[in-house]
């Protein structure tokens, strides 16, 4: 396989009960999806936003 014919498919991994993270994270509110550092995205937002062309 040449590298130009190469592809690369990114995996995200997430995951967890996230009781550190409690009361930002809960049931209804995973912490991959709770906006915890940057108050404009998720973390599994801004993830998607490093991975994608």
């Amino acid at each position: 396989m040449s590298r130009s014919s190469a592809l690369i498919h990114p995996m995200i991994l997430c995951g967890g009960t996230g009781t550190r993270l409690w009361p930002a994270s809960r049931e209804s509110m995973p912490k991959q999806f709770a906006r915890l550092v940057d108050a404009q995205a998720s973390t599994f937002q801004a993830t998607l936003g490093r991975v994608s062309d």
